[in-house]
């Protein structure tokens, strides 16, 4: 089962990898293959910190393609069946002529592991996954895609830095099942400050050339 698991989301991350590949290389797509190559390693890398700090948390990541569950704000306002979004970043960028980007494409779920269900911390047990945990875990893999950001600009690689960068912002926006929706439900503390490093290198990254 473990494998499967496995598989899937190395399917999942190179799938991912391919549609963002190509929606950031529209209209020219002489650069896709080095585009779907740094999101392979930017997306890696993102789930690969979420996995290890779930791992300290008894805790147990699953990625899957980001879906929208909402048409409003209430509990009852949701859909029979999620809505998957994988369409929503290549259409934009063919309406737009790649003028305007969408790179969320991913969402994980969380799930205490059996371990931590069982294990005892003092007189009491702890086995649900809080808000902070959430927050904590989505964070992490935001904080990792912005180091990568700057390491790609010492290194040279301009256009790594950048989509690393691009990619952390799209991934803390608040909204249905993304990462910034888990960040601000545990913490608006880490959501807001999150915010102001990925709008600094944001800002830089549009005024490197």
């Amino acid at each position: 089962m473990e494998t499967k698991e496995q598989v899937a989301e190395i399917i999942i991350i190179f799938v991912a990898a391919i549609i963002l590949g190509i929606t950031v290389s529209f209209p020219s797509l002489s650069a896709v293959i080095s585009s779907i190559i740094y999101f392979i390693v930017i997306i890696a890398v993102n789930i690969a910190v979420k996995k290890f700090i779930s791992y300290y948390l008894e805790a147990k990541v699953t990625t899957r393609f980001w879906s929208w569950y909402q048409f409003g704000f209430t509990k009852q306002a949701h859909f029979k069946k999620p809505i998957p979004m994988l369409w929503l970043p290549p259409l934009l960028s063919f309406v737009s002529k790649g003028y305007f980007l969408w790179l969320a494409i991913l969402e994980f779920d969380i799930k205490a592991k059996s371990e931590r269900v069982s294990k005892r911390h003092g007189l009491y047990r702890f086995s649900e996954i809080t808000d902070w945990h959430m927050a904590s875990i989505a964070g992490g893999g935001i904080a990792i895609n912005l180091i990568f950001g700057i390491l790609g600009y010492l290194a040279g690689f301009e256009f790594f830095a950048k989509l690393s960068i691009w990619y952390a912002f799209w991934s803390i926006i608040p909204i249905s099942g993304l990462d910034g929706s888990k960040i601000l439900a545990g913490s608006r503390a880490l959501w807001f400050t999150l915010l102001v490093i990925i709008a600094i290198f944001l800002g830089y990254s549009f005024i490197v050339v």
